[in-house]
């Protein structure tokens, strides 16, 4: 299924779970559900940019994001094709288990500080998994995001 023929999916929740020794871990049901009525086939595991997290990309949405990401690189330009490169390096393609589990390796557990509590976050069209601790509070004070929202909505 194609991104343009793809129905708009938007994720929203802060739910806990846990891994188990093996790195697996149930994807929320209410995240399953969309993903299901969307027709998603597969995710796409990387870590974020910027945040200590790991974001799940429906297989549509991760394949609107290359196309984005390929649409502003010059792919005979070499410091660009190193930057796609390293994009597509650090992801991992996933398949949900009959269970609607998914298996993290122990490299992107050990990249984000993974023990085994962790929280998905729904975040638009992709789901974040933190570490719970990392969650606990707030990740811009509460003055701090009042003025940012208050800048950005002016």
């Amino acid at each position: 299924m194609s991104y343009n023929e793809a129905k708009m999916i938007q994720f929203l929740g802060n739910i806990e779970a846990k891994t188990d020794a093996k790195g697996r871990i149930f994807v929320p049901a209410v995240f399953r559900k969309s993903l299901q009525s969307a027709g998603e086939e597969f995710l796409v595991l990387r870590k974020d940019i910027f945040q200590d997290c790991l974001v799940l990309y429906p297989g549509s949405v991760w394949e609107k994001e290359i196309e984005v990401l390929r649409s502003r690189l010059n792919k005979w330009n070499k410091d660009q094709q190193q930057v796609f490169r390293q994009f597509v390096l650090d992801a991992e393609r996933l398949e949900m288990d009959a269970s609607g589990r998914i298996l993290i390796s122990k490299r992107y557990l050990q990249m984000v500080g993974i023990d085994s509590d962790v929280r998905f976050l729904g975040v638009d069209d992709t789901i974040e998994i933190w570490a719970k601790e990392k969650l606990d509070k707030p990740l811009v004070s509460p003055e701090d995001f009042a003025a940012q929202i208050q800048r950005l909505m002016e």
